[in-house]
């Protein structure tokens, strides 16, 4: 009963907050692109601090060590809206890879549109890869970081989808490395937006892997083997508590 209340009053919080902030952000379409992107960070951490105190979502990072000093772009596992927005927070100013159709949905998308995406437009064809490059060099030099679900979409917790090799291609097109990342957030917020379960979410930055002179295939296959061999090792969370001292401030 408690969860269910915490649940409930974290998708009220969210239906309200959202579209206010959305419009803030909306508002401030005059300013720089790296402001709205953090303000749109600051919009993240405020859910998942909600989600904490409501839902019982608390969540350890390790690996911080791993993040590389210059560009780099993150591959990180998709399955569920958690490790969305940890991305938002820990790696701000951040350009994530979208299909273009998100930026229509209201509030949010257009939201979305201020925060610097690299979208992806379905209809170029052959040319999509190259006018993504395109967009990833500019956010690179404006000192963004690119962020890129391989799988595409939403992957339920427990399996795996198909690794495309888009953002393999987009940092070695960029001319910089690979930080993947793995988490278990799918079995505590899994893609149903009601239902959410206690327990301690674990993310996991992995060493850098450099792109240059590599083969995409195999690259995008020894990425995709060290992502889920770490997703299998974390295993769900759910109902447990973080160890002492080890949870960072949300």
């Amino acid at each position: 009963m408690k969860q269910a209340i915490g649940n409930t009053l974290f998708l009220l919080f969210q239906g309200v907050f959202t579209p206010i902030y959305a419009l803030i952000v909306c508002a401030s379409f005059w300013l720089p692109a790296r402001t709205r992107n953090l303000l749109c960070a600051a919009y993240v951490r405020v859910l998942l601090a909600a989600a904490r105190l409501l839902c019982g979502l608390h969540y350890e990072i390790h690996g911080r060590e791993n993040i590389p000093s210059g560009a780099f772009v993150v591959l990180s596992k998709h399955s569920s809206t958690w490790e969305t927005l940890m991305l938002e927070s820990m790696f701000a100013p951040g350009a994530f890879v979208a299909k273009r159709e998100l930026l229509w949905v209201p509030f949010f998308g257009w939201g979305f549109a201020l925060a610097s995406p690299i979208t992806i437009d379905r209809r170029a064809g052959v040319l999509a890869m190259e006018k993504m490059i395109i967009q990833g060099k500019q956010r690179l030099r404006d000192g963004f970081t690119i962020v890129v679900f391989p799988e595409g979409t939403r992957i339920a917790p427990g399996k795996r989808g198909k690794y495309k090799t888009g953002g393999v291609r987009l940092a070695q097109g960029c001319g910089v490395p690979v930080l993947p990342v793995a988490h278990n957030a799918g079995w505590c917020w899994p893609r149903h937006p009601w239902r959410k379960y206690a327990g301690t979410i674990t993310l996991t930055i992995l060493p850098p892997i450099e792109t240059t002179g590599r083969d995409t295939v195999e690259l995008n296959a020894q990425i995709e083997a060290a992502i889920e061999a770490e997703v299998e090792r974390l295993g769900s969370g759910r109902g447990r508590l973080p160890a002492p001292g080890s949870e960072p401030r949300a």
